[in-house]
């Protein structure tokens, strides 16, 4: 059987990769930006690409781009969506954001395209967005009334999910640390899997942890980086170097001399918060913080453990688990935010042998599986998963109905 595979918002196929690795056929994909559609047209020059926006396109457009004929089934649909309207670093307007609103046209095709599997990939922030962004003081500090159904947090997810029940999927998900799926990175990202027949899929079991027992234990940046001998990095200013130059593997700003700690910091020493990503070095023993999009932001520095210098993107791109003779597209900088944008390749093989695990089942033992392992360490979070999400769908009742008036 052809598990076909047609992936959207596909980047540098990250995800794309793993769910290969992971036995599935990719068979089309569309990205809209140009340096990651050059990306994969210098990798897969063969495979069918769309390079455009997926708003212009309906679920015909796709299987026929694929090349499926009627009779072919489409196994996955698999996605992440533009994050920025959910993101914490953005201004987080939720579907009242352009970008908010391509997450429903993705939905809106897994109801056309009818795929068996879908597969949605966002960032944390996604399980506290609201459907619109509060457009009054929540707390009440300044006499404002309080927050709409819309501007409650989580409606954004679900008015999502209540979409895809219509559609007769089912919805089931968390968020994952990929270094617990053997990524040398922590890297948390919410993974929604749904299912046509209706039955939940249960959460993707781990199969790493930070002690290593009785799982495997967690990838290391010392391990991800072995062998490496090529090295193309981004500068960091003289300036910055000096305060690097007095730290070892593993330290931040604050394992400066005391004395040196405000100089360093400058304006942004007496911001709240840990701030731990200010003057990082990481450590080789342990995996990666999260990759970002520029390893140079002062606030999320990604330095190496004893060079004077950023992380190189064949660093980036081993930690994200992409193999070594994949081209990458465009200026550094391009390259940079191709990585760092990624989903890491162990995280979509971990999700396509899931997945293919779970076809293989009976529905006689599909309708009796356990959903959740209460003893497994998915993230560092809790109240993350569908269950907490149907309290808060009892909470708010009709007013995040798909055809509810927003």
């Amino acid at each position: 059987m052809k598990y076909n595979v047609i992936s959207t918002f596909s980047g540098a196929m990250g995800l794309d990769n793993g769910l290969e690795m992971g036995g599935l056929n990719i068979r089309l994909c569309v990205e809209f930006e140009h340096a990651m559609a050059e990306t994969i047209r210098a990798n897969r020059p063969n495979l069918p690409l769309i390079e455009d926006d997926i708003r212009n396109y309906s679920g015909a457009d796709l299987r026929k781009k694929a090349g499926l004929t009627k009779k072919e089934e489409v196994f996955l649909m698999c996605g992440g969506p533009p994050c920025q309207a959910f993101s914490t670093a953005g201004k987080r307007k939720g579907f009242d954001d352009a970008r908010g609103n391509v997450f429903l046209k993705y939905i809106d095709l897994i109801g056309e395209v009818r795929p068996k599997y879908f597969l949605i990939e966002n960032v944390r922030g996604l399980l506290s967005a609201s459907y619109r962004a509060p457009q009054c003081d929540t707390e009440k500090k300044f006499g404002y009334p309080p927050a709409t159904p819309r501007e409650e947090k989580g409606t954004a997810l679900l008015y999502a999910l209540r979409k895809i029940h219509e559609l007769g999927y089912s919805a089931t998900f968390t968020l994952y640390d990929a270094a617990n799926y053997g990524v040398p990175q922590r890297r948390e990202r919410v993974v929604i899997l749904g299912s046509r027949d209706g039955f939940e899929i249960p959460l993707i079991p781990p199969t790493h942890s930070e002690n290593g027992e009785p799982l495997k234990p967690w990838v290391t940046f010392r391990e991800a980086v072995a062998g490496l001998t090529e090295c193309h990095a981004a500068k960091l200013p003289e300036k910055r170097l000096k305060y690097f130059r007095m730290l070892k593997a593993g330290q931040y700003w604050k394992d400066l001399p005391e004395d040196m700690q405000k100089e360093a910091m400058g304006n942004s020493y007496g911001l709240a918060g840990g701030k731990t990503g200010f003057y990082r070095r990481l450590a080789w023993d342990l995996p990666s913080p999260t990759l970002v999009t520029c390893p140079t932001m002062p606030a999320t520095d990604l330095a190496h453990p004893e060079e004077d210098r950023p992380l190189s993107i064949e660093e980036y791109a081993r930690i994200q688990m992409f193999p070594d003779n994949w081209h990458f597209a465009g200026k550094l900088a391009d390259i940079y935010k191709q990585i760092g944008n990624a989903v890491p390749t162990g995280l979509g093989c971990a999700a396509a042998k899931h997945l293919l695990w779970f076809d293989a089942l009976p529905d006689s033992e599909k309708k009796h599986l356990q959903i959740i392992d209460p003893h497994a360490t998915y993230s560092r979070y809790r109240n993350t998963n569908h269950e907490y999400f149907k309290a808060l769908e009892e909470k708010m009742g009709d007013a995040v109905q798909p055809e509810f008036n927003f």
